[in-house]
């Protein structure tokens, strides 16, 4: 599979190519996995919708964030919507790869 278009996040089109297969033990911990496989499919998320549809508190999703933005995985940007402050997780382009890395590598282990 040759380059992908990297579809947002702190990669801003960038070309991604294919996905050297590693296990990532920082990517592979339950929760953050989930960020993980939702910020994949979109160009950022807001903290809010992240927190719920992980289903955790914001103290958790903050942890699990901030373990991933102190790797350089994801950025964290704030900004006010409607005179209220929201914040938006997006992947950098070192987490992007890091996380579809380690889903080769998954997919690896189990032959498909």
């Amino acid at each position: 599979m040759g380059p992908q278009p990297d579809p947002g996040g702190a990669g801003g089109g960038d070309v991604v190519s294919a996905p050297e297969a590693r296990f990532d033990a920082l990517v592979h911990a339950p929760h953050r996995l989930q960020i993980c496989a939702a910020l994949d499919t979109v160009d950022q998320a807001e903290f809010a919708l992240l927190r719920d549809s992980l289903g955790v508190s914001d103290s958790v999703l903050s942890k699990q964030v901030k373990a991933l933005e102190d790797a350089g995985y994801v950025k964290v940007s704030k900004g006010l919507v409607e005179r209220r402050t929201r914040t938006w997780v997006a992947f950098t382009r070192s987490g992007r790869q890091a996380y579809r890395g380690h889903v080769a590598a998954l997919r690896a282990m189990i032959g498909t």
